[in-house]
């Protein structure tokens, strides 16, 4: 059985022509959405894959209508093999049912795999980066290493309880034990 998706953006859009090209591609059954592709929850989209069964094939007008990202789009398709149903993309000629359709699934795949890796190497580069001209990730200590200092003193000295030294430097006491113990 074909099984259709069709999504718009904003109502101001028409699921017209996407319908109309589902159902010339022999969907009986359309599933929709109206709301932007970057939201994750779409139940029109849960819809579809919770009615998709085994030999069953989701239909598509164009890729960009199913996935968020590429790594979105390929998660979903994995999902659907998983579950023995075929994918097909009609303006992208993508049939996951064809040896053909699998290997551009499985390059694509592998393009977000090696996108995220670019990614990570970039990141972490930065991060050395930054810390060579001595910054450091993360929020700003809370205590500086004076006002640590002084609590030791006040404690050591018993002349005030945690509780009051916590108040007098505006912090929590759990933030206080934190400064003494260097992680704050």
């Amino acid at each position: 059985m074909f099984i259709g998706y069709a999504r718009v953006s904003t109502g101001d859009q028409t699921l017209a022509l996407q319908e109309d090209a589902l159902r010339h591609a022999g969907c009986e059954k359309v599933f929709r959405d109206v709301m932007s592709g970057s939201l994750a929850d779409r139940p029109g989209l849960t819809e579809a894959l919770e009615y998709a069964r085994q030999g069953d094939v989701l239909v598509v007008w164009r890729l960009d209508r199913l996935g968020r990202s590429l790594a979105h789009l390929i998660e979903v398709v994995g999902q659907l093999q998983d579950q023995g149903v075929g994918f097909h993309s009609l303006q992208e000629a993508m049939d996951t049912t064809t040896a053909g359709g699998q290997l551009i699934f499985h390059i694509f795949g592998a393009l977000a795999e090696f996108e995220r890796a670019l990614i990570r190497e970039r990141t972490n580069a930065g991060l050395a980066s930054a810390r060579a001209r001595g910054r450091v990730g993360g929020r700003p200590r809370r205590l500086t290493p004076e006002q640590v200092h002084m609590a030791r003193q006040l404690m050591t000295a018993g002349e005030s309880s945690v509780a009051e030294i916590a108040e007098a430097l505006r912090v929590s006491r759990a933030t206080l034990y934190r400064g003494l113990q260097g992680r704050a």
